[in-house]
């Protein structure tokens, strides 16, 4: 317990109020140049708990850096809210299905905490492609990623028990355990929530 704990903190430490510049920092050189090009179209906005950023129906114009909070991305099925995706500190996060179609979203993008982003709009990014080539291996790790935790996602949907989804989810994010409601974090798991109490328990 006092590991799990320890991984919590460590956690918090890294990625508490990530910037994007810093973020890019880490993955690409990042030129005066650039860094003021990404000044110059980056929209630094705070979005209250409860406030919603798309919602179903909308088109996706908005890429975002989530700098501190925490958003979620969920679906209606069947009448019921299924949480498609959870993005905390120093992640990205937008409807990508709809930002890189230009169609309508099939999902909801909520805030769960008081949430600090970063926002480029759609087509700043493709400017930002064309003219800063270096640029593109953001978009390639962000699609890479993306891919990764949806393939992820549906191998442990078809392959793993309840328990060892939430041990995955322990071992990859333990924040949003300590973060997350309960309610959403069984429904991203793909299990009820007294599911989710019972595993928890054991721990």
């Amino acid at each position: 317990m006092i590991e799990k704990e320890c991984a919590v903190t460590c956690v918090r430490r890294i990625f508490f109020m990530t910037t994007l510049i810093e973020y890019l920092h880490r993955t690409i050189a990042v030129s005066d140049r650039l860094q003021q090009e990404i000044d110059r179209i980056t929209r630094q906005r705070t979005v209250e708990k409860g406030q919603y950023l798309l919602r179903a129906g909308e088109r996706c114009d908005v890429i975002r850096f989530v700098e501190q909070g925490l958003l979620r991305g969920y679906y209606i099925e069947q009448e019921k809210e299924i949480t498609n995706w959870l993005a905390i500190d120093g992640e990205f996060a937008t409807s990508f299905y709809s930002f890189i179609t230009r169609e309508a979203s099939t999902e909801s993008i909520e805030a769960i905490e008081t949430t600090v982003l970063s926002e480029i709009k759609y087509a700043d990014l493709q400017a930002l492609y064309r003219d800063f080539p270096e640029t593109e291996r953001i978009g390639r790790i962000l699609t890479e990623n993306y891919y990764i935790k949806l393939e992820g996602r549906l191998l442990a949907s078809h392959f793993k028990t309840a328990k060892e989804r939430y041990e995955q989810l322990m071992d990859a994010h333990p924040i949003l355990l300590q973060r997350a409601p309960l309610g959403y974090i069984a429904s991203y798991l793909g299990i009820s929530q007294e599911t989710l109490s019972r595993i928890r328990a054991q721990y």
